[in-house]
């Protein structure tokens, strides 16, 4: 009898969002969280654009667990998917565009620690894909940076068909040494490696990148991904261990997956992505550690070589750190963000610039490159509270790529006006200094703080026309104050951004760098991605404490000084 598989994707999401529920980590909490939220706005947002379709994810679920068992030992012949399986594949395969019935997810993050499925649960989508997606001539591709990393996947798809008489009969399946044709789609699965992965005529209807950690590089993934351009209905499959290049395109996928989930970038809902790891402050030894990094905990995991493992880590340096970052699914080196996004996005109050206009306020202005974004914010301390607003400025050539990478949805936040394009592919600062000049005249502004790198144009400019600035040295000694009394304005809930989503974008790439004597300062180098008005944020808070004893402001008393 048929599993309600529905049922079970639903069951799943509710365990896991349980409040004492100390087997998931905060990531799986957030992607079920995420599922049942999606659920609730399908029913109340019929202008959404996305439902569940309860068919389809059945229908992924029960092909799946007709699947044979090729490798192991288990107690049943056919593969019995686990609940966080049968989470996963629901949610992938069960969403769909109300638009066309495709499927609304086209990319997949799947992390989690070492023998918990993944080569079984990735050849189990691939014949899926081939088989019963209805696509015609769908290619599907088992990737790896070696060719021997990208049969992994295809030889255990290889072994499930040759295992399954009436999958071969009943869909024309045929099993070669380099491929696995399909007479009834037309199509076929192949492994491809780095160097292969050049040739002409990639078309997939499914990327499968096993252990996407091990990529030094982003060529595989690139061409993958862009090579899917001609199908309506494709998706990308990465799965993987955690790993130790956290420069790399994997731990950039992590690192969006991350900001999705927490919801500090939004928007981006046709990417699926859910990571088994540890909490921060979660031991490495303790056994309810291992069961959140190892949702196939006493299933595919053996419970006593898992403890074997622990037991040498514990006394092996060598052996540790592959224990933590195979068997636990701990990133090494990995840069955790500064900022605590929970408690930033709860901030999220109003900022009346009208009633603003003649309270004392100090500015930031951080500008970029020609082909960057730059940024100006201004921060006016109001009876206890911070309140902070600014815009962001960007070469309007540079919307459109930027959007097309997928990682940050530029397009829409210039549409909903909080960035503001200029130029064509290059920023013209005279439109920003238009824009100060004009805050200068509309409000109380006592000084604009700035940093020197790149902005000796404009801000001579700004000086000759009367602004009140002051040049804010990058370091550790001007930014610790600042970035500390920030911390406690947000921690506290007396700040107010009025809910600007590109900065709270900003807030959550923030990585500090801290110097001999424990100041601090945000660090462009260490983070993730853009930090700019985050940036400009602190700059100002950092003038506006040196004049908490109400000292003569810079319009009185002219010229610039240095803080």
């Amino acid at each position: 009898m048929e599993r309600d598989y529905a049922k079970v994707a639903l069951r799943y999401a509710k365990w896991a969002t349980r409040k004492r529920n100390s087997l998931v980590c905060k990531w799986v909490r957030l992607a079920a969280q995420r599922h049942l939220d999606d659920l609730a706005r399908a029913k109340s947002d019929p202008k959404w654009g996305y439902h569940y379709d309860l068919g389809k994810a059945h229908q992924v679920c029960g092909f799946v667990e007709l699947l044979p068992h090729v490798e192991g030992e288990w107690g049943s012949a056919t593969i019995q998917l686990e609940d966080w399986q049968v989470f996963i594949l629901s949610c992938v395969f069960g969403w769909r565009r109300d638009s066309d019935g495709h499927r609304r997810f086209n990319t997949a993050y799947i992390e989690l620690a070492r023998k918990n499925g993944k080569s079984a649960l990735s050849s189990a989508v691939a014949l899926y894909c081939l088989c019963r997606e209805g696509e015609v001539g769908p290619q599907v591709k088992t990737a790896a940076t070696t060719g021997d990393q990208a049969r992994i996947v295809f030889d255990v798809a290889r072994k499930m068909v040759s295992a399954t008489p009436e999958l071969r009969e009943g869909y024309g399946i045929e099993v070669l040494a380099n491929s696995i044709p399909c007479a009834a789609s037309g199509g076929n699965i192949k492994p491809i490696n780095a160097k292969a992965s050049t040739q002409d005529g990639l078309n997939p209807h499914l990327t499968i990148i096993d252990e996407l950690h091990a990529h030094k590089d982003r060529d595989l993934f690139d061409v993958l991904k862009s090579a899917r351009g001609a199908r309506k209905n494709p998706l990308s499959w990465y799965i993987t261990t955690a790993g130790y290049n956290v420069e790399g395109v994997c731990y950039e996928q992590r690192t969006m997956v991350t900001k999705i989930l927490e919801g500090s970038i939004e928007g981006i809902d046709h990417y699926f992505g859910i990571i088994f790891t540890l909490d921060e402050g979660d031991s490495e030894f303790a056994v309810s550690s291992w069961k959140k990094a190892n949702p196939n905990w006493g299933v595919s995991v053996n419970v006593e070589e898992f403890k074997g493992y622990a037991d040498e880590a514990k006394v092996s340096a060598d052996s540790q750190g592959e224990f933590i970052t195979k068997r636990c699914n701990v990133w090494q080196s990995a840069r955790d963000g500064w900022v605590n996004m929970e408690m930033w996005k709860k901030c999220d109050g109003p900022v009346d610039l009208v009633a603003l206009e003649s309270v004392p306020c100090w500015m930031g202005i951080d500008l970029a490159s020609t082909l960057d974004m730059s940024s100006v914010f201004m921060v006016w301390p109001v009876d206890g509270r911070l309140k902070v607003w600014g815009r962001f400025y960007l070469p309007e050539d540079q919307v459109k790529p930027r959007t097309e990478r997928g990682n940050v949805p530029y397009q829409r936040w210039v549409n909903e006006g909080h960035i503001k394009t200029i130029g064509g592919d290059r920023q013209d600062y005279s439109i920003i200094q238009s824009d100060v000049e004009g805050w200068l005249s509309r409000f109380n502004v006592r000084e604009v703080a700035y940093d020197d790198w790149n902005a000796t144009d404009l801000t001579n400019r700004l000086a000759a026309n009367g602004a009140p600035l002051v040049e804010f040295r990058q370091g550790a000694k001007s930014y610790n104050a600042p970035m500390k009394a920030l911390a406690r304005h947000y921690m506290s809930g007396t700040l107010d951004h009025g809910g600007d989503p590109v900065l709270t974008w900003n807030a959550s790439n923030v990585v500090i760098h801290a110097d001999d004597n424990g100041n601090i300062k945000p660090s462009k180098k260490r983070s993730a991605d853009k930090i700019d008005g985050f940036c400009c944020v602190a700059m100002a808070l950092g003038l506006s404490m040196t004049h908490e004893d109400a000292g003569p402001s810079v319009y009185e008393t002219r010229g610039v000084r240095v803080v």
